[in-house]
């Protein structure tokens, strides 16, 4: 039994329903791509499926829409996949559990993949309806845009023939994006060696942080765990010797790491005064983020007396430096859109690993000089400690059109049905209008989207009834003559 039939509209909550039970990590996206190709095929619609997975499906103009300009409706098919800890499922091989109460859908215990499923379920309810009015759809779904936006660099787009662009990536209804950052993932490396260690083996854990979207939620000033780890270990080393054995945080670079644990190897006399040191910062952070994240917690723990592999003493306090100093956050604000941060970046992963120790940066800037900047400033920091980088993912920002005539018929549309204008506004997040920007001439885009809320959390919800009226405006511009 479907658990979302009563869900209006109908048509998009089918297939909503449909694709979440379709696993899509990233990098992992071709049984969704399958399915995308085989929908296709199955209406007789022309199809294209690449290397990599990127599908584009293109619908000819039903009767009178023949001479209207195309039409490229753009979402990506591949999502976030977190999940509550202790909660038992594998999501590179399990369906969601997907639940409703009152206007909002989620997942049971785990992200919901709203970004962008409701892009793609818009999508495949339209293709497949022989009542709804369109000129020629070109439908593009992209792999991996959640890690670097690969899909859409990679994507060929010689059966392009359209040149206005309806973005479903957005999560606020109302609010019509018009640009965005620029962006890029930075890996920072460092080599490490590990020692023979004697002394206590202790472990801290810092979690119950809200984390949420590195780039749209960069200006809520919530903790970064990763980098409140940094700012412990480097007060228990004013205090005392410290190795660490491991020290991990995070899973994505795009998402604000909600927990960091770390192991390290003492001296045995101060195992008391390492307590002491915990719930010393358990008291500072309660204080400083107790609006932004009220459930912060640090744990310490007094494992065992033990001999134990560890990084030396010069290369922990190598790490500790870099946790330390690295930069995190906003780094500066726009001055042509008020409110808008423009340059900021994210340590979303930590890792230890055999021989490194790998620190996984979110970059982002409308300003491609300023974005260059913050790399080179990473590389500076990482080669001065005898560190590399590497870059991935590296994508243009969405620049403001400031004659655009989609932008202004989607306005037009919207006044019409609501009595007031949208919101116009750029976003510090990437979208992967910029690259598309860089691919079609004569690119006209605007992007939007139903109500979703902290998206690439196991909170994450979208709302059912926004989803609804977006529908409704969305089957209106595609109307427009």
């Amino acid at each position: 039994m479907s658990r979302l039939e009563n869900l209006e509209p109908k048509e998009v909550f089918h297939y909503f329903e449909e694709i979440s039970q379709i696993p899509r990590p990233s990098y992992k996206e071709g049984k969704i791509s399958d399915y995308l190709v085989k929908f296709a095929q199955d209406r007789n619609l022309t199809v294209y499926q690449d290397e990599i997975k990127n599908v584009v499906i293109i619908k000819e103009a039903t009767k009178g829409y023949e001479n209207v300009e195309p039409i490229i409706i753009q979402g990506h098919m591949d999502m976030v996949c977190e999940k509550e800890p202790g909660y038992d499922i594998d999501m590179e091989k399990e369906g969601l559990t997907l639940q409703v109460e009152g206007d909002y859908l989620s997942a049971k215990g785990t992200t919901l993949g709203g970004d962008d499923g409701i892009a793609v379920a818009y999508a495949l309810a339209i293709l497949d309806s022989d009542k709804i009015e369109h000129p020629r759809l070109e439908v593009i779904i992209t792999v991996c845009e959640e890690v670097g936006m690969d899909g859409a660099t990679a994507l060929d787009t010689s059966m392009i023939t359209g040149k206005r662009v309806l973005n479903l990536d957005s999560e606020e209804e109302g609010k019509m994006l018009v640009s965005c950052a620029g962006g890029c993932t930075t890996i920072c490396t460092l080599p490490v060696s590990f020692v023979q260690a004697n002394g206590q083996m202790v472990s801290v854990k810092i979690s119950g942080l809200l984390g949420g979207h590195s780039g749209n939620e960069i200006d809520k000033q919530r903790g970064n765990s990763n980098q409140l780890m940094g700012r412990f270990l480097c007060n228990l080393q004013n205090r005392m010797d410290i190795q660490i054995v491991k020290v991990n945080g995070g899973a994505k670079d795009n998402a604000i790491p909600r927990e960091t644990n770390a192991e390290l190897m003492i001296a045995k006399e101060n195992a008391k005064a390492f307590l002491e040191e915990i719930e010393k910062f358990q008291e500072i952070v309660k204080k400083e983020y107790q609006v932004s994240d009220p459930e912060i917690r640090i744990e310490g723990e007094l494992l065992k007396d033990t001999n134990a592999e560890a990084m030396s003493l010069e290369d922990s306090r190598k790490v500790v430096f870099l946790l330390v100093h690295l930069p995190g956050g906003i780094q500066r604000m726009s001055m042509d859109i008020k409110g808008l941060v423009e340059t900021s970046l994210n340590m979303g992963i930590l890792s230890t690993k055999e021989k490194e120790v790998s620190m996984t940066f979110s970059v982002r800037s409308s300003l491609k000089s300023q974005k260059e900047f913050l790399v080179a400033k990473l590389k500076s920091m990482l080669e001065f400690v005898g560190g590399s980088i590497s870059i991935r993912g590296d994508y243009p920002a969405w620049e403001y059109k400031q004659d655009s005539a989609f932008r202004n018929q989607a306005i037009a549309v919207y006044k019409r049905m609501y009595g007031e204008e949208p919101v116009i506004e750029a976003i510090h997040a990437g979208l992967e209008c910029g690259i598309l920007a860089s691919k079609i001439e004569d690119f006209d885009c605007v992007s939007t989207g139903p109500d979703m809320f902290d998206i690439h959390t196991t909170e994450e919800r979208l709302s059912i009834s926004s989803a609804k009226r977006v529908w409704e405006y969305v089957l209106e511009i595609l109307k427009c003559k």
